[in-house]
């Protein structure tokens, strides 16, 4: 009798515990987003095994195509979800829909009772609350990224793994056989550069046609394959960042600044433009897209090239290049500007005001930041994706061939059926702690903090995750586009034909600003960047 009484004792504590979990609104409708090769999340098993540990159930209506067209039919016609999820909803979008109700702020539910996970998160980083908070103070979304950074794989100091997103690289054989030493300075690049050229490198090692020889070849103003990394000589990289700018940095002390309108810049554009004329920089890096480079360079005519790996870039070729170091300019120095990366996001999770009681399925996402669990939520269960531990305990990943065999599928196959789309959080320790990141991944961060982070002296950096106004998105909407178009334009004629005259350089600052709208674009990012920093602290 005792051992019945004390059976059912402890099932009616279980059931109280469930019902505790439960009270409240328990079924949720979702729309939102998913990878053309998932099956849809209704059979997930971490997704079932979450809806299950918090007490609810979710109708979920997923797709992969027209997700955006049915998300305005929704939302226009006023038949809400409970929440959407994995819609990628843009800083306008969130400011817009959140200040006519349609989402709740979401700031009340960030404590310790309901998200005590993501809680946790925010209060140890304070910058991830600053990038969802709201220029009006509100939180319409919950934080997502990818924290793939050097901390990651166990460094002191965190930099994300697109801080510097152009790593040159030079051909080793070919200054080896010239007799000629690694250059330091852009100057002795340049000298370099004319060697190839007259000694018509590709043509005499690799055989390749006479004349073939290119002394160097990039892309122009373009993410890992631009030209910009050559400008750290003259004070600044103006590498394209996630704001969308490639002329925005923010300078020491917190002072966000235009390049394009600095002597500096001037200077630069003035001194390529010799490279150019002497056909030391390829005629066709206006034009060229990443296949059309790609295809010179594993044909061995190239000398000097900027890309994210040597391997990738250079093909057969690769082991005769080495990262090519960052060269000081004309007055014996340089300044390599940094980018943040790994924007914080906050548009794959927002509930509607169709919400009759947000709790239990805030709870149900609070577990999403578990790493155990958004590891899986990201790449696929374990036993599937991972399927293996190393000697600290953290997860591997399946090789291309285990995938093979085991699943008939390759890794990237698999991890598009079982990712779930959402407000996924992937912190450094993460990929230290839970799952290890993909070998390249690592290769890429060690060369990035050993051998690029030392030409680094300070790293300030323009967050890409700063949010708007609604007045601050149309001055963007307005002049951005108009800015960087203008901007590029001169740049790439000046390298071309020569640098400005003192006329035509006060003619053209004049013109960013009365007619490309610079001064009140330069406003909005100050503006956006001291509510982030306010926010931070």
């Amino acid at each position: 009798m005792k051992r019945i009484f004390s059976v059912l004792l402890a099932l009616a504590m279980l059931l109280s515990v469930v019902s505790a979990m439960a009270e409240g609104q328990t079924e949720y409708t979702i729309i939102g987003g998913q990878s053309a090769l998932s099956p849809g999340y209704k059979d997930n098993v971490i997704l079932n095994q979450l809806q299950e540990e918090t007490g609810i159930s979710i109708n979920w209506n997923t797709m992969s195509d027209s997700l955006s067209e049915q998300v305005n039919i929704h939302i226009a016609g006023g038949d809400l979800p409970d929440a959407f999820l994995g819609v990628g909803f843009n800083n306008y979008n969130l400011a817009t829909y959140g200040e006519d109700g349609t989402f709740i702020d979401l700031t009340p539910y960030l404590n310790a009772d309901v998200m005590p996970n993501l809680t946790a998160i925010l209060e140890e980083h304070p910058e991830f609350r600053a990038a969802i908070t709201q220029a009006d103070g509100c939180i319409y979304g919950l934080p997502s990224g990818d924290q793939m950074t050097t901390a990651g794989i166990g460094k002191e100091k965190d930099y994300n793994i697109g801080a510097i997103p152009q790593f040159s690289m030079i051909n080793k054989v070919w200054l080896d056989d010239l007799g000629l030493a690694m250059p330091t300075t852009l100057d002795e690049l340049h000298d370099v550069l004319v060697a190839f050229k007259e000694n018509d490198m590709a043509a005499k090692i690799y055989g390749a046609a006479a004349g073939s020889t290119i002394p160097m070849s990039t892309g122009f103003d373009q993410w890992c394959w631009g030209q910009n990394i050559f400008y750290a000589g003259f004070g600044f990289t103006n590498y394209p960042t996630d704001v969308g700018i490639a002329d925005l940095v923010l300078d020491p002390g917190g002072t966000a600044n235009f390049v394009c309108d600095d002597d500096k810049y001037r200077a630069a554009v003035t001194y390529f433009h010799d490279w150019y004329a002497e056909g030391l920089m390829d005629i066709e890096m206006f034009s060229q897209d990443t296949t059309q480079l790609m295809a010179k360079c594993q044909q061995g005519w190239v000398g000097v090239s900027t890309w994210w790996y040597i391997e990738e870039l250079m093909g057969d070729y690769a082991k005769d290049y080495v990262f090519l170091p960052v060269l000081d300019g004309p007055n014996g120095d340089h300044y390599v500007n940094i980018r943040t990366g790994g924007a914080i996001t906050s548009g794959q999770l927002s509930i509607t005001e169709a919400c009759k009681d947000p709790t239990n399925l805030l709870k149900f996402f609070d577990k999403w930041y578990d790493g155990k669990t958004v590891m899986q939520l990201q790449y696929g269960p374990y036993g599937v994706y991972f399927i293996g531990e190393d000697e600290d305990g953290a997860w591997i990943a399946l090789s291309e061939e285990q995938g093979r065999e085991m699943f008939g599928k390759s890794p990237g196959e698999l991890k598009g059926e079982y990712e779930v789309w959402g407000p996924k959080l992937i912190l450094a320790e993460y990929y230290r702690d839970v799952a290890k990141m993909e070998p390249r991944a690592v290769d890429r961060l060690e060369d990035l903090y050993n051998f690029w982070i030392p030409f680094v002296t300070d790293d300030t950096a323009f967050p890409c995750d700063c949010t708007y106004t609604l007045d601050e998105l149309e001055v963007i909407d307005r002049y951005r586009a108009d800015f960087e178009s203008a901007v590029s334009e001169q740049e790439g004629l000046w390298i071309k034909n020569g640098g400005p005259t003192d006329d035509e350089w006060e003619a053209y600052k004049k013109m960013l600003n009365n007619n490309c709208g610079m001064d009140k674009l330069l406003e909005v990012y100050q503006n956006a960047y001291d509510r982030y920093a306010a926010a931070e602290k």
